[in-house]
């Protein structure tokens, strides 16, 4: 159990807890009362750093509820003690919660650009993704292809999947990069051979949906409507875990789009049925 090295934290964790209802935040009220009960039973110099991973849990319950005020500030202010103490993986983490904007967080693409700059002068290769992010995107302003390939990049050569499959995007749009749909296509079949369990968790439903669109249209692939409708499939399938289970809103118009996707798929392959009813 998370054990907290700051007292007025400590004292912060307490108050959110009696602001709470178990009946509304089941997993986070049980997760905040052990870590009350926790930290009343150590000694001072027992006590170690975990605020990190307090305010990491804390993101990860109760999925798809909005945060009460107080829960926001304790998560940002259990981020910013973290951050004071040059954690960069903090940094990319309340970078995220602004960018994303979710449940009830304050949507701040120039505070998230901020956080994530910070943590990418560390090094931090998951907010050099998120900068390109922003910046194909244009959340800085106007989008910039070429910092964002160069961001991209740099996670690609980790097979950090997003990254990888956004560099496909770019030969697939032709930003920054000669267009090439047979890379794009090339590249998000590689995506799929070296996909994880827990990256799957992110990325495998952008990527079967990108690859279902290559096969409906024949996009650097012979057109091949059973394997898209495979594809669109299971796009649909990992892009509801990520909206329902995931709280990943910003993924609704994906998971629509692969819903439509196997309707459209579902039209064409209409036509090639035999024009003979089946007998029984």
């Amino acid at each position: 159990m998370d054990i907290l090295d700051n007292k007025w934290y400590f004292d912060e964790v307490k108050a959110v807890l009696e602001s709470l209802s178990p009946d509304d935040y089941p997993e986070t009220y049980g997760y905040l009362k052990a870590v009350v009960e926790v930290n009343e039973e150590v000694e001072d110099d027992e006590i170690v750093a975990d605020a990190f991973d307090v305010a990491t849990n804390l993101t990860q319950l109760d999925a798809g509820i909005d945060w009460t005020p107080e829960l926001i500030d304790l998560i940002t202010h259990l981020y910013t003690y973290e951050i004071d103490n040059q954690n960069a993986d903090a940094m990319n983490d309340l970078g995220a919660q602004y960018y994303d904007g979710n449940r009830g967080f304050e949507q701040s693409f120039e505070k998230a650009i901020e956080y994530y700059q910070m943590a990418s002068d560390l090094g931090n290769r998951q907010a050099q993704e998120n900068l390109g992010y922003c910046y194909y995107y244009g959340r800085a302003g106007e989008p910039d292809y070429e910092k964002a390939f160069n961001y991209f990049a740099l996670g690609a050569f980790d097979d950090h999947i997003i990254s990888l499959y956004k560099i496909g995007d770019m030969y697939y749009n032709g930003y920054y990069v000669k267009k090439n749909l047979a890379e794009a296509f090339t590249i998000y079949c590689h995506c799929l051979n070296i996909m994880t369990d827990v990256a799957a968790r992110m990325a495998a439903g952008p990527v079967y949906l990108r690859l279902a669109k290559c096969y409906f249209y024949g996009y650097g692939v012979e057109k091949d409507l059973m394997s898209a409708l495979s594809c669109y499939q299971q796009a649909e399938f990992y892009l509801t875990k990520m909206v329902i289970e995931d709280g990943d809103y910003m993924y609704k118009k994906s998971l629509d789009g692969a819903i439509k996707g196997q309707q459209k798929v579902r039209e064409e392959l209409a036509k090639q049925m035999p024009p003979k009813d089946w007998i029984d």
